[in-house]
């Protein structure tokens, strides 16, 4: 599985934890706004990245990420860089 595919099963499986959602019902189109993310639901979501990936996501570069899709693609550029 490529890093960014891992990335958002991650993203999709803490997101719906947090937000009390059924997962099947978020995708990588999926906005941050949309499910109404604060900023301590952002850091919930980076913290398992980090722990899965090994590497360190700055939690305001990754909250600029608009979708689950964009905020998977950017943790594969963390990791492969």
């Amino acid at each position: 599985m490529s890093v960014r595919n891992e990335a958002l099963e991650i993203i999709i499986s803490r997101s719906s934890e947090i937000m009390r959602l059924d997962p099947s019902t978020l995708n990588k189109e999926t906005s941050f706004e949309e499910l109404g993310f604060k900023s301590a639901n952002y850091v919930m979501v980076t913290t398992v990245l980090e722990d899965a990936f090994d590497v360190e996501v700055p939690y305001m570069d990754f909250k600029r990420n608009k979708t689950f899709g964009e905020a998977a693609e950017y943790i594969e550029e963390l990791v492969e860089s």
